[in-house]
């Protein structure tokens, strides 16, 4: 169905080959993953199946790609709608009307498909992917989560034969992400659809592929076959393979599943262990959270929540959220929100798309007042406190990076960053080489893949080196190793003291890294307590590790290498 004939792309301010020698073909009616570190062609690759590359973003195509006999290279993106459909990393990028409903039939207009199908089809769309209860909602109010899923539906709906994914789960909460992975394996097993989808989250698709396809740094060619092979050599791979691999298993386990029928003997060697803690980890609070008006009280959603007691001494809260409600016109976004978070602790904020998180830390820096209740970040309330008094107590890194970037290359961005911050030169641009290593200063932030963006604003954010800083979905689209560098990172400014609240979807960062999890679910807090009780306890927020090990308690694959004294290997 797609097929590359020694495929060379060269963008023309590159000083080399984005893509090299890529020679391969993806059967008809198969769901084939491309994975790799960021930044190494994956976006591009999927970009010549569409024409986007380089009818779109330019540069010079070498080869031959080819999609059910059409050559890409002769037919423009439009000319190859009705047989490639592409949902892009960022969903906003993608939309065109206004509604969901409307943003659900617009391809399907466009192709001048007959009124009555196009019915039907928007309602399938709408119940496969849980969007119903969102038809006649504005686009611009949805969740990032929310815009994904309708992004998503808007390409299903014109019933292509091929689909081009490019982070299809990014922004889904682990519910939402089995539900479009479920979708796609419908399209592929019963309609016999072709996809074709780059995804960093392995842990989430890596089972579900037929093939994958590993590009394995800038420019080098491909390596492309059966999941437990590539995965086996694969510098990229989720928990479960890296447990696989630190216990000998041949071949690799892909899913939890085929994990737990060989964990037996791993399981007896660990019973006697307990998990380390991780490097810099404050000890747990035992009372983080603000009193709660009144009693024990059970909440409106059915969840017990007990009222707390702070403790009379120790250092001020870098937060302090009490009986917060907010509305958006007639939403109530969050209600009775109580929450508490101290210099040196890591907050994790999950819970379904819309569930409020996003919400949560756009009123702690000021962007929502408060229908009722109070908010106070470093003894002020944000809402009425001046931006430049409010960049000394807090810093945001929101899912769109580009609200953060304006300058023309990185290095821009980060000499701008370190005079905002009054940081010493440099400042910015050592975090970047940390996060994202190899990344010319001259490089436009438009040129960057999302997550090299979403990496370059963390840096941004960081400079300031505020007291309380919020990260909202942080991971979105980096690989294990950046992301695992992101870790060593706030690791680090969490021992200086500094208080961290990241509203993520990654089950296995807040593993990694949250000290507390606050679960909330229809603007209420659910759940509040230490990573390893919520987690464990949740089978949708369960680390892979969790659910392969339990009962017993251990979250990461970095846990178990220490417990059993196996030098680490370098991401």
């Amino acid at each position: 169905m797609i097929r590359f004939e020694q495929v060379s792309v060269t963008y023309d301010d590159a000083g080399a080959p984005s893509l090299r020698g890529v020679d391969l073909t993806v059967p008809e009616g198969e769901l084939c993953l491309l994975v790799g570190p960021s930044g190494v062609g994956k976006s591009t690759l999927l970009g010549t199946v569409s024409g986007l590359v380089p009818h779109f973003t330019g540069g010079t195509l070498h080869g031959r790609v080819t999609v059910a006999g059409r050559d890409t290279r002769t037919h423009k993106p439009r000319e190859l709608a009705d047989v490639v459909g592409t949902v892009g990393q960022d969903p906003l990028a993608h939309f065109v009307t206004d509604t969901v409903e409307d943003e659900l039939a617009y391809g399907m207009e466009s192709l001048g498909i007959p009124p009555h199908t196009m019915r039907r089809r928007v309602e399938e769309t709408l119940d496969l992917l849980g969007l119903a209860a969102l038809r006649d909602r504005p686009i611009a109010t949805l969740s990032g989560g929310q815009q994904q899923r309708v992004a998503i539906g808007s390409v299903l709906t014109t019933h292509p034969a091929v689909l081009v994914l490019d982070e299809p789960t990014s922004a889904l909460d682990p519910g939402a992400a089995e539900e479009v992975l479920a979708v796609l394996q419908r399209l592929v097993h019963d309609l016999g659809t072709t996809v074709l989808m780059a995804e960093h989250r392995l842990e989430r698709v890596v089972q579900y592929a037929d093939r994958v396809i590993l590009l394995p740094g800038p420019g080098e060619a491909p390596v492309m076959g059966e999941p437990a092979e590539v995965m086996a050599v694969s510098p990229v791979h989720p928990p479960v393979v890296g447990l696989g691999r630190l216990a000998g298993w041949e071949p690799v386990p892909l899913s939890v599943r085929d994990a737990r029928r060989r964990a037996a003997p791993l399981r007896e060697r660990l019973a006697p262990l307990s998990p380390p803690t991780a490097p810099g980890a404050p000890e747990t609070p035992e009372t983080p959270q603000p009193p709660a008006a009144g009693a024990p009280r059970r909440t409106r959603t059915g969840f017990l929540r007990k009222a707390r007691r702070t403790s009379d001494t120790g250092p001020a809260p870098a937060a302090a959220v009490t009986g917060l409600a907010v509305r958006h016109d007639r939403l109530i976004a969050l209600r009775d929100v109580n929450l508490s978070v101290r210099p040196g602790e890591t907050v994790a904020l999950m819970g379904r798309n819309g569930a409020g998180k996003s919400t949560l830390l756009r009123t702690l820096v000021g962007m929502h007042k408060p229908a009722a209740g109070s908010v106070r970040v470093g003894g002020t309330a944000p809402h009425s406190t001046s931006p430049a008094e409010l960049l000394r107590h807090v810093g945001l890194v929101p899912q769109e990076p580009r609200d953060l970037l304006y300058a023309d290359t990185v290095a821009a961005e980060c000499t701008a960053a370190d005079g905002d911050a009054g940081a010493a030169p440099g400042t910015c641009r050592a975090l970047v080489s940390g996060l994202l290593p190899g990344v010319a200063g001259t490089t436009h932030p438009r040129d960057l893949s999302e997550g090299q963006r979403l990496a370059l604003a963390l840096a941004v954010v960081l400079t300031a080196r505020p007291p309380l800083i919020l990260l909202d979905e942080p991971t979105r689209g980096l690989d294990y190793a950046a992301k695992h560098r992101l870790v060593e990172i706030l690791r680090g400014l969490a021992a200086e003291g500094h208080a961290i609240v990241l509203a993520t979807h990654d089950v296995e960062l807040a593993a990694e890294l949250a000290h507390r999890v606050v679960v909330i679910a229809d603007g209420e807090i659910v759940a509040d307590g230490p990573t390893a009780e919520v987690v464990v306890s949740s089978p949708a927020f369960a680390p892979q590790v969790a659910k392969v090990l339990a009962p017993q308690p251990w979250l990461t694959v970095g846990q178990v290498r220490e417990a059993l004294v196996v030098p680490e290997v370098a991401p």
